[in-house]
């Protein structure tokens, strides 16, 4: 919660402020958030190998990727030029990139198949309340105190002392949940045999490739998604867009969604596959960025088209974060959870890559702007085929353990 509180404080200014207030373009701020995506492969391999070692394990690669996120932020918050934007920007992709396969593995090490959707639900629900709370927080902060000069550095230096504090509270309360019986990798050629193994894994590649969809789709609603609304969406009788305060608005409501649905949602749909709730996930997705896509094309108040998306989008991030990690689980030996979970979250660095590159070069062309939301339901079209196929592969693999 204290990690995801730090996220809510700049989750809808981060690209506002870069580009409104400090004058870079939405292609450069594009490049910069997706140098973090860079940041975060070479960080994944790294942890994918560490976590699953006796040296750092869960515990000390969570921790250090607190403090590496932390001096991102520290960084950001006096990014006046376009040099240290891309430096904190590389320093967030690397801390966050070092957190998930450890946050995930840990959860799966706690858990068995029978409860593990549902703790991933929960750790997603206070990842939400965490969210919630900071966007709520920020958007009063800036109603009350947006003109002033520094006020956005700010928000910046309290989500990097959040990070540390989550940092403290690993060091001090959370024990080492990596099996010290299990056969680890602790050298490169015990490494690279890990790695390996999951490459040649047909169902999980299947996965991955659908996967990478998701997380472009994700990578559009955080961070080309506010600008869009900010500049190029009418609210009411004006042309201008709709208010940082509205904006904040649009992303408490959508936290709030999750918060409320992600537990009896997920128990709800417990007798349902994961893929298939994955293709439910697919499909609200899509709706909600048709309907970002009405709101742009709109000649009068958009706010019903824009309430109504992040409601879908919402709702498809209620299923698919506890489906998609609960399926990996399944799919990963439990000595390579760290690599497979490391692959798993490299999604979300290409996926960091690829969107906000295109969503802030598409902004610079205006003509083009509001077309970007039909693209990505089109690349949604091709993600529900692979995840056809991805039922049939993991039905075939349940018959094959049955039967062995």
């Amino acid at each position: 919660m204290l990690l995801y509180l730090g996220q809510g404080f700049t989750l809808v200014y981060a690209s506002i402020y870069f580009v409104n207030q400090l004058g870079f373009s939405p292609t450069q701020v594009g490049l910069a958030l997706g140098s973090s995506g860079i940041a975060g492969i070479f960080g994944r391999f790294w942890a994918g190998s560490a976590i699953d070692a006796e040296r750092w394990g869960r515990r000390g690669t969570l921790i250090l990727a607190a403090v590496l996120t932390a001096l991102g932020c520290f960084v950001l918050a006096y990014a006046a030029t376009f040099p240290l934007l891309i430096a904190g920007n590389l320093l967030l992709g690397l801390g966050v990139s070092l957190y998930w396969p450890a946050n995930l593995a840990v959860t799966t090490d706690l858990t068995t198949s029978e409860n593990r959707t549902e703790a991933f639900a929960l750790t997603r629900l206070v990842d939400n309340l965490g969210l919630g709370l900071g966007a709520l927080l920020a958007g009063q902060y800036m109603a009350q105190f947006g003109a002033r000069p520094g006020s956005y550095s700010l928000l910046f230096l309290i989500k990097g002392v959040t990070y540390l504090l989550f940092a403290g509270v690993i060091y001090g309360a959370i024990a080492e949940t990596r099996q010290p019986t299990l056969e680890s990798p602790q050298g490169l050629r015990q490494s690279l045999s890990g790695w390996g193994k999951a490459v040649r894994d047909r169902t999980f590649l299947t996965y991955l490739t659908g996967n990478l969809i998701f997380t472009v789709y994700a990578a559009q609603h955080t961070s080309t998604l506010p600008l869009y609304l900010a500049n190029f969406v009418p609210a009411g009788n004006t042309t201008t867009g709709f208010s940082e305060q509205w904006i904040s608005y649009f992303f408490v409501w959508h936290a709030l969604i999750k918060i409320v649905c992600q537990l009896p949602i997920t128990r709800a749909v417990r007798s349902i596959n994961y893929v298939t709730l994955l293709l439910i996930a697919l499909g609200l997705w899509s709706g909600g960025f048709l309907l970002i896509w009405g709101a742009g094309l709109t000649l009068s108040n958009a706010l019903p088209f824009a309430g109504l998306a992040f409601t879908l989008i919402a709702l498809a991030e209620v299923l698919y974060s506890p489906a998609g990690v609960s399926l990996v689980g399944e799919m990963a030996p439990v000595n390579l959870r760290g690599v497979y979970f490391a692959m798993e979250s490299q999604c979300w660095g290409v996926g960091f890559i690829i969107g906000p590159a295109v969503g802030g070069w598409v902004l610079d062309q205006p003509e083009l702007a509001t077309h970007v939301w039909v693209l990505c339901v089109l690349v949604g079209g091709l993600a529900s085929l692979l995840l056809v196929s991805l039922r049939q592969q993991v039905a075939g693999r349940a018959a094959d353990a049955v039967g062995s």
